[in-house]
């Protein structure tokens, strides 16, 4: 097979089946309506009959192409396609990933389309929007030993390979596994594959743990792709809970996360509650109604307009008035082992990708905000910007906003703004700010106290940096 397989990926590559290749041949118009699951454009796109437009067609739009000008034999002994006479039918879905470095490939089970029926149970998925939000969100550094728990196709072991001197991937889902040992023999991937649940595969202790866990909370868990069958959030509790105890001294988990908003509780002391003996931070993107919430995950799975759906929705919203749900909240979870610092937010806005560029700078000052500091420098990209009247003495607000990074924005007073313009990390803050009470007539214990207040959440928000 690891012939075989090797044979494909240099005939795929021979023939432009990557990312750019495909995104150049269906254009942009195409190319957006088949991320609405419209595939008329792409077909129209795709008849020049080339071998980028036949895999493209055989693996993307699902529909027979010739098998002449294929590696046709291959595909089949792989498993990918079937013969139907002369053409070829896919069996299962190819698609090159979009990432830095050697061309990766995820096989997964075919899409399902509105009218395809109902999805089978061990149904394995491949990358989506979810899978690219969690891989910018993983840290860039380098590790020897990377866990990709909840691996399903193998998507996130694909685009972390690099950085990882070996690799372990991990699944609940048998067919899973089956799949995911095909993308990494056809992404030249070496990964140990090994089945169960959470840990209890995985004894030892790893540098980097990524999960893109099956995180989607449902009255049934019918489907093994993105429900657990535990209750509730039940399974990114388990999750983060235990992840400390399997990480390397100053590892890292990165995980998305589904959690329940329940009336009377605040979120933040929800997620709080699971998190000990790392430093964490936790950031709520995106926030679903229970209506919403069952709407998308029944589109999810081709049951809007079944005969089922209807009975399915109110199950949904039973399941949530029972516990009180007033919503559910998706985001990150970032935990790193050795610390003790935690910062739980909201942030809806876009902010610089990827993250993992500088998530470690995020991490570091969260902590740095919990211990006494005393020289400051003003962060990289930091600018300020002064609202009031024209040509007024003095102006009515003074806001520092990051050009980069998580582009944080806050409303400052004269201290804070003061304080941006000579933090380079070189003088200590005391005589800093003894200057700038002389400079404005102010007490100095008042500017000092003032300080002590404002600077721990501006150094945790990433506007400071401590410096030494």
């Amino acid at each position: 097979m690891g012939r075989v397989l090797k044979t494909l990926r240099s005939r795929f590559e021979r023939a432009g089946y990557t990312v750019a290749g495909v995104r150049e041949a269906l254009g942009p118009v195409a190319g957006g309506a088949l991320a609405r699951d419209e595939i008329v454009p792409a077909l129209r796109a795709t008849r020049d009959d080339s071998p980028l437009s036949r895999l493209t067609r055989l693996f993307w739009l699902q529909v027979p192409v010739p098998a002449a000008g294929l590696p046709a034999d291959e595909l089949v002994a792989a498993g990918l396609a079937e013969r139907s006479g002369d053409e070829l039918r896919a069996l299962l879905h190819v698609e090159p990933l979009e990432a830095p470095g050697p061309v990766r490939y995820a096989v997964s089970d075919l899409k399902i389309r509105p009218g395809d029926g109902p999805v089978r149970p061990d149904h394995v998925v491949g990358v989506g929007g979810a899978s690219y939000n969690l891989a910018r969100l993983v840290i860039h550094k380098p590790v020897d030993n990377l866990l990709d728990l909840g691996t399903g196709s193998g998507v996130q072991a694909l685009l972390a390979a690099d950085r990882a001197r070996r690799v372990v991937a991990t699944d609940t889902n048998p067919r899973a596994l089956e799949l995911a040992r095909l993308s990494f023999g056809l992404s030249e991937v070496d990964a140990e594959l090994r089945l169960g649940s959470l840990f209890e595969p995985v004894p030892e202790r790893y540098d980097l743990i990524v999960s893109n866990p099956p995180f989607v909370i449902s009255p049934d868990g019918r489907f093994a792709y993105r429900e657990s069958g535990l209750p509730g959030d039940e399974v990114c509790r388990r999750l983060v809970e235990q992840a400390p105890s399997r990480l390397t001294e100053g590892g890292w988990c990165q995980l998305l996360a589904n959690w329940l908003l329940v009336d009377g509780e605040p979120w933040e002391e929800r997620v709080a509650s699971w998190i000990s003996g790392c430093d964490a931070w936790v950031v709520q993107r995106d926030v679903q109604d229970p209506a919403e919430y069952a709407e998308l995950w029944l589109r999810d799975s081709c049951e809007a307009g079944t005969p089922e759906y209807r009975a399915r929705y109110g199950e949904w919203l039973d399941y949530f008035d029972r516990q009180g749900v007033t919503g559910v909240g998706f985001g990150w979870i970032t935990l790193r082992e050795g610390g003790d610092s935690v910062r739980i937010e909201e942030l809806r806005h876009q902010v610089e990708q990827p993250v993992g560029a500088y998530v470690e700078g995020v991490l570091d000052g969260i902590a740095a905000a919990d211990r006494p500091f005393g020289v400051l420098r003003l962060a990289d990209g930091v600018v300020q910007e002064q609202i009031g009247r024209p040509g007024a003495e003095d102006p009515e607000r003074i806001v520092l906003r990051q050009s980069g990074g998580l582009r944080r924005a806050t409303a400052v007073g004269t201290v804070e703004a003061a304080l941006a313009g000579v933090c380079d990390g070189t003088l200590p803050l005391d005589p800093l700010l003894g200057a700038i009470a002389q400079l404005t007539g102010d007490d100095e214990e008042a500017v000092r106290a003032h300080a002590e207040g404002v600077l721990p959440e501006l150094v945790a928000d990433g506007f400071f940096e401590v410096a030494g």
